[in-house]
């Protein structure tokens, strides 16, 4: 059987699956489970879509975030969670969803001193030539890690989407390589990430497909024909490397865990037996909102 790594970016998953579930939902003794639900619901598709050899959920670990010394306006729109109520924050399932793991038999951890889009990278760029490799995220961050082995399952229930290489360039006309130059042009909302004024995704592609890179764009940015284009590029030189260091993934030295430890034993198993298994008592036989 050829080996398969399945890498979830696990506080995507849940944070995914607790606000999109139609309602808040509890068990017989009242504590609230919906997070939990759908997260164990949404991961069981997901296995069984991929149908991996090896498996680890990997979740942002609470420590300070190396990008927002570089930037402090780096996910500076996020929610403090420590500030929201407990029926309002996805982390107040973390120890049910991490139980549920555990029982499953599946690998995860928090990270400690970095963001799991580290982690999750690191293992792409270090086992991603050795195997196939799929990465469960809905952070468009990881499409600069597709290659011909390494591909991006973003979950919607029966609406899920695979993306590849062919996908990125079909949607955004740019390589794999090309994406943090893209992104750093273009910004990131969802990570408070400005980019240059004037530039969007169609403006970003043509300037990647002639100049190739940010750097050589940056180089022979007077070479820019559109008079407002190249004044934006000049203007905001400082901002698009910074923006460059703050979206592209590298290896890591240090993984949290060896590659043979990650094997995974798939073990056919429903929802609600996970959910018993843990403790979460009347949860019925339920196995995640399909559509979500």
């Amino acid at each position: 059987m050829d080996r398969r790594l399945l890498l979830v970016d696990g506080s995507n998953l849940l944070f995914q699956m607790f606000f999109g579930m139609p309602s808040r939902i509890v068990n017989e003794q009242g504590k609230a489970i919906q997070g939990t639900l759908g997260f164990v619901g949404a991961l069981r598709k997901i296995i069984h879509r991929v149908g991996p050899t090896h498996l680890a959920v990997l979740f942002d670990g609470e420590h300070e975030n190396a990008r927002a010394a570089l930037d402090p306006e780096y996910k500076s729109n996020r929610a403090d969670y420590s500030q929201v109520p407990e029926e309002e924050n996805p982390f107040s399932q973390i120890d049910d969803v991490y139980a549920a793991l555990d029982y499953m038999g599946i690998k995860h951890t928090e990270t400690a001193d970095c963001e799991a889009d580290d982690l999750i990278a690191g293992y792409a760029l270090t086992y991603g030539k050795q195997m196939d490799m799929v990465i469960s995220s809905f952070d468009s961050d990881f499409f600069q890690l597709l290659t011909d082995q390494v591909s991006i399952l973003r979950y919607r229930g029966k609406d899920t989407v695979i993306w590849t290489p062919d996908s990125l360039k079909e949607k955004f006309g740019i390589v794999p390589a090309q994406y943090a130059d893209f992104k750093s042009l273009t910004g990131d909302k969802a990570d408070h990430i400005k980019g240059a004024e004037g530039i969007g995704p169609k403006t970003a592609a043509w300037l990647l497909g002639r100049f190739g890179t940010l750097e050589n764009l940056l180089a022979h940015a007077d070479e820019i024909e559109k008079p407002s284009t190249r004044e934006s590029v000049i203007r905001n030189t400082e901002r698009l490397r910074r923006n460059f260091q703050l979206i592209s993934l590298s290896a890591r030295e240090h993984l949290p865990f060896p590659l043979e430890e990650l094997e995974y034993d798939r073990r056919e198993m429903d929802t609600g037996e996970v959910l018993r298994g843990i403790g979460l008592r009347g949860a019925g036989e339920a196995s995640g909102p399909e559509g979500h």
